[in-house]
């Protein structure tokens, strides 16, 4: 556990008797993920497409955190590799308590929309969409049968504005935002919730190859993206239930003292005056 994380008096066992299955385990982001809720007491599956990477990655985890974790290999994209690799951590452990919808593509060139590679280009906006979605069809039915759960789908600061670049992550990113509305909403009253979740700016091999951050010297931290996460999987930001929350913006215990109004961190058409009629 970090020294953030002691700080703000983390329960390391705050999560004990849950499960977790978190995609693009092996790497990254969701590796962070999956060792700080190994280190808060639950039980993780980590999920990618390199089988070699991902079973050292779960392994470690498990030595490191004595946490019970799984290695489940499947393309996201993949129906029938994401059923039969949800039914295997089914199997193992009897339920998924949280599933956090990590894995996703990045666009191959930093180039205009019209010059981008068609087929990578949709390789991307499918990572995004489509993985998520099948990821929630495999995974939610079996929260509502017990009446809890909980989904976090990353999101990004990408996910509520555009740039000449990156444009495929970047409608990936929006989709899924409102893919996780569309969730929250037929949820309503289920007991399970759906959050987008914006980790900031993580140094990884990604972030660190986009032009936009090769200056950058103000990184979040791996154990705030764990803080906010955990705080999701606990159930203290129910209330945020398909909504935005951004790691290194908000504080979880703020958030948990705000209930959101209307339309708060919803993707929205702002008015263009009193008189719009879209307003």
């Amino acid at each position: 556990m970090s020294g953030a994380a002691a700080r703000k008096g983390t329960d390391i066992s705050e999560l004990s008797g849950q499960v977790a299955l978190v995609t693009g385990a092996s790497t990254g982001i969701g590796r962070h993920l999956a060792e700080g809720l190994s280190q808060r007491g639950a039980s993780v599956a980590g999920l990618a497409r390199g089988a070699d990477r991902l079973r050292t990655a779960m392994s470690d985890i498990a030595v490191t955190t004595g946490a019970p974790t799984l290695a489940v290999t499947a393309d996201v994209t993949d129906r029938a590799a994401i059923d039969v690799a949800v039914g295997q951590v089914l199997e193992e452990f009897g339920r998924i308590d949280l599933l956090i919808n990590n894995a996703g593509l990045m666009d191959a060139r930093e180039v205009p929309v019209w010059q981008a590679d068609p087929d990578q280009w949709w390789d991307v906006v499918e990572s995004h969409i489509r993985g998520p979605f099948l990821m929630i069809q495999a995974v939610v039915p079996r929260m509502l049968e017990r009446g809890s759960g909980r989904v976090i789908n990353l999101a990004s600061g990408l996910s509520t504005r555009a740039m000449p670049i990156y444009s495929a992550y970047s409608v990936g990113k929006t989709g899924l935002m409102r893919l996780t509305e569309a969730l929250a909403q037929g949820l309503a009253g289920t007991g399970v919730h759906a959050f987008d979740m914006a980790p900031g700016v993580v140094r990884t091999d990604m972030t660190a190859a986009m032009s936009i951050h090769r200056t950058r010297t103000d990184w979040t931290e791996p154990e705030q993206v764990v803080e906010l996460a955990a705080a999701i999987a606990a159930g203290r930001l129910d209330a945020w239930s398909g909504r935005f929350v951004y790691t290194g913006v908000d504080d979880p215990e703020k958030l948990h003292a705000i209930p959101p109004q209307d339309a708060a961190r919803q993707l929205r058409l702002r008015p263009y005056g009193p008189t719009d009629p879209q307003g």
